[in-house]
């Protein structure tokens, strides 16, 4: 027998043993895992002995460091825990990252003592606090040139947990903090916190939780305005605006009127404030970014381009914002998700309800801007259509269902998403409002229009007035509340909607509503504006891609017509039938596939090759359509109480 073929026949006899099982398991052979060092402090609810006290100074502009002074009252000698936050409430995720800390010096009662990172959580810091020691002092720098701006001579924005250490042990609502903030010069500074100045710069905060702290950023412009939307109401809410530019400080008499609406028909929605008093805190820069915002009890921050005051027709993508981050006082702050709340900053939180959290705020921003004729109903049927189109085409739904979805928040953020419709991302969102819009109709089916998720909101989210307390809701909490409105198997309903596959199955709201998604050759202008805003020409439901006028392929739907003909994300298209590439030539290429192939020049990693894509049809864009016959509830929805 030849050398090879023994060889041979051995790594065969191997791969069968391998195959079936035998003969590869190495029990008690080879490293053994080394011991986990001891878990950190649990939280406890239970009483801190003195006051942190936590100084920062937000002062150098030219690099973006913030500098901060922090004090700890010893509770005991030994190994003390230091937490840098991590799990940010809002993002849902571990988004805060420790990279960003810099220059950790500790000392107890004046002397340095040395420290020592946890070699399992990179977030907690170790100390061995000496027998009748008092204080621990801290000095370290937040970095913040990675994070989007915050620290600029114009505008400061001040995120409290990014610039804290805070002991382990406790249940962040037990720790006492008293805060001091020193900011640039002639900023006019906005949060929901009271303070007391010393200086021009220099705020000092009255002590609060450490949860009350990390809940009230602190946004500080050198071009501001503040209105007063309801100055004799007991619970007051306040518009703080801030720019980069004075002339975006403009609202029309028109726009406040339409800001008092909203926060009416919000209250008559939900019933008493949660707050005690609450500022819209709303910035005006191209420059700050990410847009979007971020919910509190007492405050929202709502980040919005330059031009949304003084031109609010060009912003109809953006006009549901502030009310979305508004019903955030009643869900998100004052009730949340059992599994989404969380004693401590450090502690891992779940989504499983982040289509009620999310979701169902997402449905009232659309709903209540158009009662407060934020949008007028052709708008608002419009964005709705765009929340359609884009649940419809999320082929992702094939094979993960809208559950699963809400652990995107956990495990995706940070990461870019190539294939956003096959992967879906935080699709609890759009989804979300038909799926709220499926329960309404459903509720005013069974009860003869009598009820409404307008009367769920009201006993479902009902907070003692000005209570400045969460509570907690489950899955089971939902369908109790809805089975009191109307008799129906709920729990049924609901998973249906959360484990389908089926898009038919998303979309039943629209069609228990009245209402169908059709498409035309005639894009709306919130469909244009959204365009504009992302920097792109969609062809999502044509050919199915997302082009910039560079030529640029930003998206490809997956298994679409530009998908089969082989493009992905990042190629760059040159020509289109010959002719160089522009968008209106791309267009009306799509425009006359029915009679012309669409053939592309493309380039991807430096080679170019010509490509067909297998489309034959028109330009298509989202519309909503009524369906004859039936009963229409969703225009009624979208009126004013």
């Amino acid at each position: 027998m030849g050398k090879h073929l023994l060889l041979g026949l051995q790594a065969g006899t191997l791969a069968l043993a391998w195959l079936s099982g035998t003969a590869v398991a190495q029990v008690g052979a080879g490293p053994v895992a080394a011991a986990l060092p001891p878990a950190l402090p649990a939280a406890q609810d239970r009483a801190f002995n003195g006051r942190i006290g936590l100084d920062v100074q937000a002062v150098d502009t030219d690099h973006q460091v913030f500098s901060v002074h922090e004090t700890i009252p010893v509770q005991q000698a030994g190994d003390t825990v230091l937490l840098y936050p991590q799990w940010e409430t809002a993002s849902h995720a571990p988004t805060a990252s420790i990279a960003d800390l810099a220059g950790l010096v500790v000392q107890v009662d004046g002397a340095r003592i040395d420290w020592t990172r946890d070699p399992v959580n990179m977030y907690a810091f170790h100390l061995d606090v000496p027998k009748g020691a008092h204080t621990i002092t801290l000095d370290f720098q937040f970095l913040a040139a990675a994070n989007a701006n915050l620290l600029r001579p114009e505008m400061v924005v001040v995120p409290w947990q990014r610039v804290l250490l805070y002991p382990a042990g406790w249940y962040v609502r037990d720790l006492p903090v008293a805060a001091t903030l020193v900011l640039p010069p002639a900023l006019t500074p906005f949060t929901s916190l009271a303070f007391t100045r010393s200086d021009d710069r220099t705020l000092h905060f009255q002590p609060v939780s450490l949860e009350q702290l990390v809940d009230a950023p602190v946004y500080a412009g050198s071009h501001a305005r503040r209105i007063v939307l309801d100055p004799q109401a007991a619970q007051p809410v306040a518009l703080d605006l801030l720019a980069d530019h004075a002339s975006d400080l403009a609202m029309s008499p028109a726009e406040v009127a339409h800001m008092q609406a909203l926060l009416a028909q919000t209250l008559q929605t939900f019933g008493a404030a949660p707050y005690r008093h609450y500022d819209a805190i709303i910035s005006l820069s191209d420059v700050l970014s990410p847009g979007g915002g971020t919910e509190h009890l007492q405050e929202g921050e709502n980040n919005l381009p330059a031009g949304y005051a003084d031109d609010p027709a060009s912003q109809l993508n953006n006009r549901d914002l502030i009310a979305h981050e508004l019903v955030h006082a009643w869900n998100g702050r004052a009730h949340e998700p059992a599994d989404l709340w969380s004693p401590t900053y450090n502690q891992p939180v779940g989504g499983s309800l982040l289509w009620v959290y999310e979701g169902q705020t997402e449905f009232w921003g659309r709903v209540l801007a158009a009662r407060a004729g934020l949008r007028n109903t052709q708008e608002t049927l419009d964005k709705l259509a765009l929340d359609a189109a884009l649940v419809a085409h999320h082929s992702g739904r094939a094979w993960k269902n809208l559950q699963d979805s809400t652990n995107d928040a956990i495990y995706m953020a940070g990461h870019r998403v190539a294939w956003r419709d096959w992967q879906r991302r935080e699709d609890y969102y759009p989804e979300g409002v038909l799926l709220w819009l499926d329960v309404d109709a459903h509720l005013r089916e069974l009860s003869h229009d009598a009820r409404g998720l307008d009367d769920f909101a009201r006993r479902f989210f009902a907070s003692p007035a000005g209570g400045l307390l969460t509570q907690t809701y489950r899955f089971e909490d939902i369908c109790s509340n809805l089975n009191t409105l109307a008799a129906d198997d709920w729990a049924q309903f609901l998973q249906r909607h959360l484990r389908s596959h089926d898009e038919r199955d998303a979309l039943a709201g629209l069609a228990r509503a009245g209402w169908k998604l059709i498409y035309t050759e005639v894009p709306t202008e919130t469909f244009r504006q959204d365009e504009a805003e992302a920097g792109v020409s969609n062809l999502d439901y044509s050919i199915g891609l997302q082009i910039d006028e560079r030529g640029r392929v930003a998206s490809v739907a997956w298994d679409g017509p530009a998908f089969r003909a082989g493009l992905a994300p990042g190629a760059r298209v040159t020509a289109v039938n010959g002719q160089a590439f522009t968008i209106p030539a791309l267009l009306a290429a799509v425009q006359a596939s029915a009679s012309k192939p669409v053939r592309l020049q493309v380039t991807k990693d430096d080679n170019a090759h010509e490509l067909s894509i297998p489309y034959q049809g028109s330009l298509q864009y989202p519309h909503l359509e009524r369906i004859a016959g039936t009963v229409d509830r969703l225009l009624p929805l979208l009126q004013a109480r």
